[in-house]
């Protein structure tokens, strides 16, 4: 089976945009038809200015999500990634394979880079870096896929760049990977800002739907988004890009096609209302097994520490195997180092 590795970063609430575009493709089709891993990457939100209680709850959430969505442990590896040694170990050997101008290159940290200096302050070195600790997660297990909306694909190239480089100098080692993209609503935008993805980092604002939103506050949202000029409700991303995220969000919920669906109503107020409750559906699920897995903290951590054992051992003899080709000395292990002392004395 191809091997598939997908992350969640704890850095905010996870949105709508998480759920149709990854999440519920996720417990659907990945862990049905590949070796699945999932992981809670919460070394990646120490790459700004953090509040250390609030990553913990968030990262408890986001696994507990994953399992509300679908997920089954039975079926697929659920684990946090500051668990798994193995990362650490292999992003730093990736650095020394990897170049300061392929970091400079990344559009996210250009962007956040900017915004930061924009308002005076300078960025975490982690911040450049972690591109390289990306790579590292899906390396160290040999993903053959990773599916990923289209913001991320860089993400997956350097990684690509990555295996490649390292096998061409220190011999074959890692596998190369191809980022995948979902069929549908791959890229949720923002109510509010249809030009913006709905992203989770974004602490507040009436364009973001949350996973953990009462149907009313959902409703409420729906019915508040920005649409575009014109009365005629018609598919054109490029030219209502307001209207066409309705319908795609729309369509993502129902199984239809956004533009059959434009067909089917004659004001934004009626599509608005039937975007709306379709959310509220998709969600009501997901929402009624996190409160099950709330109520019982004990078996998620269970899922978490199964799921982080198994992942270090599929990890570790790759990550192993690299440390041995780019030249570094094995460790001598434990038994064999209590049987020389017992021989010396």
């Amino acid at each position: 089976m191809t091997r598939v590795f997908s992350g969640v970063k704890p850095t905010g609430h996870l949105t709508l945009g998480n759920y149709l575009g990854a999440m519920r493709r996720w417990a659907a089709v990945d862990q049905h038809e590949a070796d699945a891993l999932f992981c809670v990457v919460d070394l990646h939100a120490l790459t700004v200015d953090h509040d250390p209680a609030r990553v913990r709850r968030l990262s408890r959430q986001a696994a507990t999500l994953l399992l509300a969505s679908g997920l089954d442990p039975e079926l697929c590896t659920v684990f946090v990634q500051s668990h798994v040694d193995e990362h650490a170990r292999l992003s730093y050997v990736l650095e020394c394979v990897a170049t300061d101008g392929e970091m400079r290159r990344m559009i996210q940290y250009k962007e956040k880079a900017a915004r930061e200096q924009r308002r005076g302050g300078s960025v975490r070195l982690s911040l450049l870096t972690y591109p390289v600790l990306m790579a590292a997660d899906i390396l160290a297990y040999g993903a053959g896929e990773v599916p990923v909306g289209d913001d991320q694909r860089q993400h997956v190239e350097l990684a690509r760049d990555l295996a490649v480089r390292f096998n061409q100098r220190y011999g074959h080692t890692f596998v190369v990977p191809r980022a995948t993209r979902p069929e549908v609503a791959a890229r949720v935008m923002n109510l509010q800002d249809p030009a913006s993805k709905m992203g989770k980092s974004d602490d507040v604002g009436p364009g973001i739907v949350y996973l953990l939103d009462e149907p009313d506050v959902v409703r409420k949202k729906v019915m508040r988004a920005v649409t575009d000029s014109g009365r005629e409700v018609v598919y054109d991303r490029e030219g209502r890009p307001g209207l066409a995220n309705l319908l795609e969000i729309l369509a993502a919920c129902t199984g239809g096609e956004p533009e059959r669906l434009s067909g089917e109503y004659a004001s934004y107020g009626a599509l608005k209302k039937d975007t709306a409750e379709a959310v509220v559906e998709v969600l009501r699920p997901v929402q009624e097994r996190h409160r099950e897995l709330s109520a019982d903290p004990g078996s998620v951590d269970g899922v978490l520490r199964d799921g982080a054992e198994r992942a270090r051992g599929m990890a570790r003899p790759t990550v192993d195997a690299a440390y041995s080709a780019i030249g570094l000395l094995p460790a001598v292990e434990e038994e064999v180092a209590a049987a020389g002392a017992v021989l010396r004395v």
